[in-house]
């Protein structure tokens, strides 16, 4: 079993025990998702810390565009609990990388493979995606991408 889903079901039991009934509830969701994904497919499998942190990631992003429309909607409630969420799975997820810290690597991996213009724009995330895995949102990432090459 992967680290990472070991320290959730830890964390479970923790929260059980302690009655807390949205990090229950957030890491139940979450294990859940990591369940499902781990049966997709043709065969079932066990799910390794990189493909656990994707789940996260995925999850994460969830909660966050589910927070924006709740409070786009005016139910300030909804949004709430959806942040709340997505902060406890945060807890889970890597130290995210700064704006400058992506604009660095994007640099890098434009001056790593040559690549010019917006066309060449699958090249260098194929050679940033493995990098920042995890540590940043596709869609920033991409949009640097597309903002240095230009």
């Amino acid at each position: 079993m992967s680290e990472l889903k070991t320290r959730l079901r830890s964390d479970l039991t923790t929260s059980m025990k302690a009655r807390d009934a949205m990090t229950l509830g957030t890491i139940r969701m979450v294990l859940t998702a990591i369940g499902n994904e781990e049966v997709a497919g043709k065969s079932a499998r066990e799910l390794t810390d990189a493909e656990v942190v994707t789940v996260l990631t995925r999850e994460a992003k969830k909660r966050r565009e589910a927070a924006e429309a709740f409070a786009a909607a005016g139910r300030d409630e909804l949004a709430e609990k959806e942040r709340a969420e997505g902060e406890i799975i945060g807890r889970y997820l890597p130290e995210q990388l700064s704006e400058t810290e992506i604009a660095d690597i994007v640099t890098a991996a434009i001056a790593e493979t040559g690549a010019e213009g917006p066309r060449a724009m699958g090249v260098v995330m194929k050679v940033v995606q493995p990098k920042i895995a995890g540590r940043a949102e596709g869609g920033k990432v991409a949009a640097e991408v597309k903002r240095q090459l230009g």
